[in-house]
């Protein structure tokens, strides 16, 4: 026999309270005493109470979803870059633990941005993080004008950048050209990432601050985050200076390449180049030989994108900046 579906009326008569109790409970209102509170949710519970996700957003003008924004074309999202998945994988866990939805959206041409701010500003989600931003992005800003709750993964490179969740880029090249020059490395170059991107601007002005400071001279190409892209960027460098005794590189995708190219071109690593890689992916455990590389927490920059976020839309004040910290992790490859 089909039983009927509990109401907010059967929910109060099970648990011994008015309507109107079980509504601010169901709707997240503080002022509801906590034994009836307790008493609402068992109740719940026990008749397996389903609350009306519409009604409850009219209500409280909230939909418990947020969004997740990647201003990259979708095929280099979903490509063997592990960062994106690792960042949505960190901030799906942390919004699934506090019972909320995530929407994955794409924002890379001035047409998809339009239209995530006007999904936004519908109100189809409470807040908004952004990922991966090249040059001054203009979405951030635009969605702070609108009154929506947005936090970015890195600093915005304009005069007002949002709150943002990030790691000390500069400190990680840092270690990793220290770590070379400890190792008798004198001719060191960098494969830098793209330079309208924070983590390629820092990882290559750490890389320079560090060699100014050995007094060695700096040799510098560039990639775009990619495998192909550092093999390329390493052709031209070993070109210009056959004699290349170290390389850091700003990504451990590119230096998956790099140390395709040394094999090609007869080089030994670490014997004749010691290469060090940025991000610890898993698959730098894997490379021959294994990858030394400075390690990002991109898991923990995910969740606390999201638990910076939810702060906010709770009504916290939040750090303008917080900066996570790198570590070095030595294996084979220097």
């Amino acid at each position: 026999m089909h039983r009927p579906r509990p109401t907010l009326e059967s929910v109060a008569r099970r648990a011994g309270v008015s309507r109107a109790t079980v509504s601010r409970v169901v709707n997240g209102s503080t002022k509801v005493a906590e034994e009836s509170r307790e008493a609402v949710l068992d109740a719940i519970q026990e008749l397996g109470y389903i609350p009306n996700q519409a009604a409850r957003s009219l209500v409280t003008q909230r939909t418990d979803s947020f969004a997740l924004v990647f201003p990259e074309e979708p095929g280099r999202v979903f490509s063997d870059d592990r960062f994106f998945p690792g960042v949505v994988r960190g901030v799906s866990q942390e919004l699934e633990s506090a019972d909320k939805q995530l929407v994955l959206m794409m924002a890379r041409s001035p047409a998809s941005r339009d239209r995530i701010e006007r999904f936004a500003l519908a109100r189809h989600v409470d807040g908004v993080m952004v990922a991966s931003m090249h040059g001054a992005d203009p979405l951030p800003a635009a969605l702070a004008r609108m009154g929506i709750p947005v936090v970015c993964n890195e600093r915005v490179l304009s005069p007002s950048s949002p709150p943002y969740v990030g790691v000390d880029n500069a400190a990680g090249a840092a270690l990793a050209v220290e770590h070379l020059v400890r190792s008798g490395r004198t001719r060191i170059a960098t494969v830098a990432g793209p330079q309208d991107m924070v983590a390629g601007i820092d990882r290559l002005s750490g890389f320079r601050t560090a060699l100014s400071g050995a007094r060695l001279e700096a040799y510098v190409g560039f990639g775009d985050f990619t495998q192909e892209s550092g093999a390329v960027a390493i052709r031209e460098l070993l070109d210009r200076e056959p004699r290349l005794d170290g390389v850091f590189v700003a990504s451990d995708l590119m230096a998956i390449g790099v140390l395709r190219a040394l094999r090609q071109t007869g080089r030994r690593v670490p014997d004749d180049v010691a290469v060090v890689g940025f991000d610890d992916i898993e698959p730098a455990r894997y490379t021959e030989p294994p990858l030394t590389t400075v390690r990002q927490p991109i898991g923990g920059i995910g969740r606390r994108l999201a638990r910076q976020l939810l702060r906010l839309t709770a009504g916290e004040t939040i750090e303008p900046a917080l900066v996570l910290p790198t570590e070095l992790v030595i294996r084979e490859s220097a």
